[in-house]
């Protein structure tokens, strides 16, 4: 209890501070002062431009950094890179237990050094030194999973993937990103008068409240970038609340893929911070080379033993492999199956197992499938919920709206609480070369009726 109630009383008290309240607690000790946080900043012998800033505030629980450069971070010690000539703002905030306080120093760097400059990152983004116009990055408005959103638990956007040229009515096409080096880093954002927003986020540019909205928005000149490195990743920061194309509210992004011809960030969202939306940019002009998959009729087989070679991924549902079979019955004996349960809530209401293959399926070769399954009769099938299975084949070029390719065939589980197999019978698109994606549905989709299903043998007949 004791240790409950001093937690709930330094949140109390950092709550206080934040609204400009200063509270001290003897048993918390005295809220820091703003005299006594201390740093030093020391370039480096062998770069001036490169400077270690050390925490001398003294026994702290946290330091926070913000270099002035869009470089933060945290720690007692952080080292910043300053390749531009100027004045720069070092803040760092301090945290005990008794609340929080903060302290700046200006920081003069004298001369520009270029070769800091040249970087690969740097001229990725730009085109490099030469290039003094500037390189144009647009969204790649061809290619799926352009715009998407997943949980931050997630490196993937799990919820939603833009299927290709989805957004072609909402301003978001036709937004030119432009990152030079010239000019102290500079970024324009030319919009073209219209920006697209996120809904929850839309007021942050003079919108409100709502759906995903299109928005007359004229951005501000005054931008420049920055890309700073902490916890072993790359982000990009877009000063003075800029942003690129998709409006979420969030100013710094993640790198999670930089190269010559292709930008994949991932950013926050300022209304909903469980959310991280992706953004896939491609220089202006560029098309990105088509690479075909080939054709092949292979083994595909997974008993959800361990032993399969396929690779489930489980999308709106709880999936556990290797699980210990409950019901072993002479239909399946089989120690270990798979484990599917259906959840609640809007966002699993297409919840299903599913795989891409790394080939497209050769269906004139081989076109039927059999899997396995155990309905328990606990479940509620007297609604929504169904006892039947799908196995639907799609294209996964499409992204997110790959279900729109889709051939699907739909069998009813006749018999509960028994192993049953069942055949899905595909020789009506045998001469289809285009899916190579599979997935598998139980108990019907559209809903919100929650349910547990076992699976044994998946396989693809010879």
């Amino acid at each position: 209890m004791k240790a409950y109630l001093y937690q709930s009383t330094l949140l109390l008290l950092m709550v206080l501070s934040w609204m400009g309240c200063k509270v001290d607690d003897p048993e918390l000790g005295a809220a820091p002062t703003s005299a006594q946080v201390k740093f030093s900043a020391t370039p480096t012998a062998t770069n001036s431009n490169i400077i270690v800033f050390k925490n001398q505030s003294g026994p702290v629980t946290k330091t926070v950094w913000d270099l002035g450069n869009g470089q933060t971070g945290s720690g007692e010690e952080i080292t910043g890179s300053f390749a531009l000539a100027g004045t720069y703002t070092v803040k760092l905030t301090v945290f005990t237990s008794g609340g929080f306080a903060s302290s700046t120093q200006t920081v003069t760097i004298a001369q520009t050094k270029p070769e800091m400059l040249n970087r690969p990152d740097y001229n990725f983004l730009t085109g490099g030194g030469s290039n003094t116009a500037g390189k144009t990055w647009v969204i790649e408005k061809g290619v799926g999973g352009h715009l998407g959103v997943g949980p931050t638990t997630s490196s993937v956007p799990e919820y939603y993937q833009a299927a290709a040229n989805e957004k072609a009515s909402e301003g978001l096409y036709d937004d030119e990103m432009v990152f030079t080096l010239s000019n102290n880093l500079k970024y324009t954002y030319i919009n073209h008068g219209n920006t697209f927003a996120n809904g929850a986020n839309a007021a942050g540019i003079g919108g409100t409240a709502g759906g995903d909205v299109t928005l007359n928005y004229t951005p501000p000149t005054n931008l420049s970038w920055s890309i700073s490195e902490e916890g072993g990743k790359k982000f990009l920061t877009i000063s003075n609340g800029g942003f690129l194309g998709y409006y979420t509210g969030v100013s710094k992004y993640e790198i999670l893929t930089l190269s010559e011809n292709e930008m994949y960030l991932r950013v926050g969202d300022k209304a909903s911070p469980a959310l991280y939306w992706y953004l896939r940019l491609a220089p202006k002009g560029y098309t990105r080379p088509v690479v075909e998959k080939p054709l092949k009729a292979n083994d595909i087989a997974d008993k959800f033993d361990g032993t399969g070679n396929i690779a489930w991924k489980a999308d709106g549902i709880t999936f556990k492999n290797n699980f210990d079979n409950p019901f072993p019955q002479a239909a399946n004996t089989a120690a270990k199956v798979g484990f599917y349960q259906r959840l609640t809530g809007d966002a699993n209401q297409y919840g299903n197992l599913q795989t891409t293959l790394d080939y497209r399926l050769n269906l004139s070769a081989r076109n039927k499938f059999k899997v396995k399954v155990f309905f328990p009769s606990f479940n509620d099938y007297s609604g929504t919920l169904k006892p039947q299975v799908s196995v639907k084949l799609q294209n996964s070029l499409t992204g997110g709206n790959a279900w729109q390719t889709q051939t699907e065939v739909v069998k009813q589980v006749a018999t509960l609480n028994q192993w049953v197999e069942l055949e899905f019978d595909f020789s009506g698109v045998a001469s289809s070369t285009v899916y190579d994606q599979i997935v598998l549905q139980l108990g019907g989709e559209g809903h919100q009726v929650p349910g547990i299903f076992y699976l044994g043998n998946f396989e693809l007949q010879k």
